[in-house]
């Protein structure tokens, strides 16, 4: 179980700011020392880079079909070769990554902040709300998230926000359990008991004390969050259950690149499925390493 920093945490008579900033960069340190995540890093960023500023510079119409330029190979004015609409796949790659960063982030961080105050309140009070808030997790968890989404597009018209809303709903039970944890080990400790004894009231137990000691587990929990957004939002376009046809993602991508792979255009398959397994690693090792940095033990030694 991934743990933050209790010996940083503030007492309740106030913090010991020299301990807090020695273990923060301690972690800091941790987390450089980690190629991978250094390595995770730059992608990320070339990525978002990529994603949002390339266009700027490259310029491409995503928005009419060219029946003259349609499956051309890579080559002159096309590195990445076009698809079959005639668009060019490297401004696809481009315009398809905004949408999928944009659902990955959002739907990240909405889980792992509706996951943390759920999983706080159900693990602090315990008991007879402990019981129902589980239950109510094991029951998302058992719910298929691509019969969910074939059920949901037949009712409503996709839709950018439908789809971070409906992804945040499958997603917020891991970071909630996780939570959930943390807060029965926190609650029993002294620093929370002081503060009971002293009347301090539940939720301010929980906001400034329980909250702040799970910093740990939120953050390494958004990162991994981010990239199976990113990898569902892929599976979902690859499905014909995401965004509308119209709207370019790396999902869609690959999901029109595969009807043409048998006739030799794999221009149209790779680039897509290279972007979207750099970009899932990236975040994966970025979430090993402040695993291994939010480590008590490994801080120690």
């Amino acid at each position: 179980m991934i743990t933050a920093l209790p010996e940083s945490s503030p007492a309740p008579e106030g913090g010991d700011v020299v301990s807090t900033g020695s273990a923060w960069r301690v972690l800091l340190r941790t987390f450089v020392a980690n190629r991978l995540a250094v390595v995770g890093i730059v992608i990320i960023v070339g990525v978002v880079v990529f994603s949002f500023f390339g266009p700027i510079f490259y310029h491409t119409n995503q928005f009419d079909p060219s029946l003259t330029t349609v499956n051309l190979p890579p080559g002159a004015g096309h590195p990445f070769g076009t698809d079959s609409s005639g668009f060019d796949i490297l401004g696809r790659m481009m315009v398809g990554g905004r949408s999928s960063i944009e659902v990955g982030i959002a739907v990240g961080l909405i889980s792992t902040v509706f996951g943390l105050l759920y999983g706080a309140v159900s693990g602090f009070f315990g008991k007879l709300t402990d019981v129902v808030f589980m239950r109510f997790v094991d029951i998302g968890l058992a719910v298929p998230v691509v019969f969910l989404f074939i059920f949901m597009s037949q009712i409503f018209r996709p839709s950018l926000t439908l789809l971070i809303i409906l992804l945040a709903i499958v997603s917020w039970q891991v970071p909630a359990r996780l939570v959930r944890g943390e807060t029965l080990t926190l609650r029993t400790r002294e620093f929370v008991q002081a503060v009971r004894t002293m009347g301090g009231r539940s939720t301010r137990i929980i906001v400034r004390h329980i909250i702040p000691n799970t910093i740990g587990t939120i953050v390494v929990t958004v990162t991994f969050q981010v990239a199976n957004a990113i990898l569902t939002l892929a599976v979902l376009q690859y499905l014909g259950f995401g965004l509308p046809p119209t709207t370019p993602t790396w999902g869609s991508m690959l999901s029109n690149g595969t009807t043409y792979l048998q006739d030799g255009y794999w221009w149209e398959v790779y680039p897509a499925l290279a972007i979207i397994v750099i970009t899932v690693v990236a975040f994966n090792f970025i979430g090993d390493a402040l695993q291994d940095s939010f480590d008590v033990r490994l801080q120690e030694r």
